[in-house]
């Protein structure tokens, strides 16, 4: 499968490629910096910004499907998220490419507020709300395409959890999931990708 990684350098986006190349896949990878991707006979490294449409046009061409994997670091308001997606959504539709996996993330949408107590009551209104809220915009751009599209909603990183990955498409009152890797994340999404599944769906991922 030939596949485009948007967010290759990050935390999650370079062990989904790991991951992907492990398994044979191809992989286009787009960084802000191409020297924290190491380029092979299955990678090549795209350099751009994730939010140059003309770039990802370029990118897209000749590909399976898409992971969009991005993070930041600031805490302060950001549009990059709905920026992104709203012109990687362009780019797909240009190109004929229909598979999209999107990670977002607890505290998007439905999501909020089931994320453990540290997480709900500490880490999203001092540190992350901003972000969620521009999540929340990407979300909803994605689920007005016509693309096969998957939301994925990992639970808080954590270094390493115990037990079976719990998996929801909805979201039962009263459910706490607190942690998950970010190795787990990226397991998870390759799955998504090669197995074609949650397509229109929105997987809330972790352990409790």
């Amino acid at each position: 499968m030939r596949l485009v990684v948007v967010g290759a350098s990050g935390g999650v986006g370079s062990r989904l490629l790991a991951r992907a190349v492990a398994q044979g896949h191809t992989v286009t990878a787009q960084t802000r910096e191409a020297s924290r991707v190491t380029p092979s006979e299955l990678v090549r490294v795209a350099e751009g910004e994730p939010t140059d449409e003309p770039f990802l046009r370029r990118s897209l061409e000749g590909h399976d499907a898409v992971v969009l994997c991005l993070g930041i670091d600031s805490l302060g308001r950001t549009t990059l998220f709905s920026d992104t997606t709203r012109k990687l959504i362009a780019a797909m539709e240009a190109t004929g490419v229909k598979r999209l996996v999107a990670v977002t993330g607890i505290g998007a949408g439905d999501s909020k507020g089931h994320g453990g107590w540290f997480y709900n009551r500490v880490l999203f209104p001092l540190f992350t709300r901003h972000r969620y809220a521009d999540k929340d915009r990407q979300e909803a751009l994605i689920e007005r395409t016509s693309l096969d599209w998957t939301i994925v909603r990992p639970a808080p990183f954590a270094k390493t959890t115990s037990g079976e990955l719990q998996v929801f498409t909805e979201i039962p009152p009263g459910l706490q999931l607190s942690a998950i890797t970010r190795d787990e994340t990226a397991a998870f999404l390759l799955e998504c990708v090669e197995d074609a599944t949650f397509v229109r769906q929105k997987p809330f991922i972790g352990h409790a």
